[in-house]
């Protein structure tokens, strides 16, 4: 029997991308598995996420990195991301290492923290049998900040698995006109404080939906009081999957000025929805994209305003849902889990 183990311990922080992603690869690839592979899940203590029938957790606790319990040979260890500080207790366990971004690179983090957060990015590249990223624009970040020691970087990218409710019309906060939709944890980085002037000019809503961080929620709240439209901007917190498929069907448009992704799951789900998506042009987005993308080029308020308006009217005349739907679909998580079990296939023969 081949033993694999995928470190999910980044399920620990509900509601974001890497829970997302996660739940939704490990699920495509315990369906896949063969009759003599077996996998274990290493998940936060208290969770019981629902993989699929015969998954098998592993517990989670944060004495682990001084001491794995989990001794016995696993073939392959997962860590699904690059911060993880849970490593395989035997050393003939082969280790896949994914790098989901090096984000910290740019959120203007001390230099010497910097240094920190590479120094351990780079222990893991070391310390593994495969490396693999979610874009091409991370493996190029990889390559100029650290080095491979000749390894490859197979690039696979994350799936889009949107759940859907036919029918469902009461999400907690309904608007009462048109509005523009984003997703994602309510952080700096995210540069959600650039959206309210786009409400200028129109009786549209702006509906940001995420974790909270109260510090950034409140900038966002000044810069809606600068333009004026501050009964219009609503600050919703995490949303249920209903509510969130409730907004993605619904919006006029999704907006994501992202300062820096690796990925972008919530464009690729509205994008599912066949809605026009304004994106910024930074790292990975135009990459997800592409040419059905509307881009921020600057996060200059009338330049953003323009490029909705014109936008929105060209999406009108020339729009066209299911080439973006059908966009959006050939990221799926069947297809990565089919890489990712390639990979792990490879390192036991």
């Amino acid at each position: 029997m081949t033993r694999y183990v995928f470190d999910c311990e980044r399920m620990k922080y509900p509601n974001t991308g890497l829970y997302t992603y996660c739940l939704q690869l490990g699920k495509a690839m315990l369906a896949q598995l063969s009759s003599s592979e077996e996998m274990s899940f290493y998940v936060p203590a208290n969770t019981n996420p629902d993989f699929g029938p015969g998954a098998k957790l592993l517990e989670q606790k944060s004495w682990h990195k001084m001491y794995m319990p989990y001794r016995e040979r696993y073939d392959v260890w997962h860590t699904a991301y690059q911060s993880s500080r849970y490593t395989p207790a035997n050393r003939k366990t082969n280790r896949v290492f994914t790098i989901h971004d090096l984000n910290f690179l740019y959120e203007n983090k001390p230099e010497a923290k910097c240094k920190r957060m590479l120094k351990w990015v780079q222990a893991g590249i070391d310390s593994s049998a495969a490396i693999t990223t979610i874009s091409e624009y991370v493996k190029r970040d990889i390559e100029k900040h650290l080095d491979t020691r000749g390894k490859s970087i197979s690039v696979i990218y994350n799936g889009c698995d949107v759940a859907e409710f036919p029918g469902f019309d009461s999400p907690d906060y309904k608007p009462a006109t048109k509005f523009l939709f984003t997703l994602g944890t309510v952080l700096p980085k995210k540069n959600f404080h650039v959206l309210p002037c786009l409400l200028q000019h129109n009786d549209m809503e702006l509906i940001i939906a995420g974790n909270i961080n109260e510090a950034y929620a409140e900038k966002i709240r000044k810069e809606a009081v600068l333009f004026g439209v501050t009964e219009r901007v609503k600050i919703i917190g995490p949303v249920k999957d209903e509510d969130k498929y409730w907004y993605l069907k619904n919006c006029t448009a999704f907006v994501f000025p992202s300062l820096a992704e690796g990925f972008g799951i919530p464009v690729i789900e509205a994008m599912h929805f066949g809605k026009p998506v304004f994106i910024s042009d930074l790292t990975s987005l135009p990459e997800i994209g592409g040419e059905y993308a509307y881009y921020f080029r600057t996060f200059e308020p009338n330049n953003m305003q323009a490029v909705l308006k014109d936008g929105l009217a060209d999406f009108e005349k020339n729009g066209n849902p299911a080439a973006i739907q059908q966009h959006a679909d050939s990221f799926c998580w069947k297809k990565a889990a089919t890489e990712y079990l390639e990979i792990y296939r490879s390192c036991v023969k």
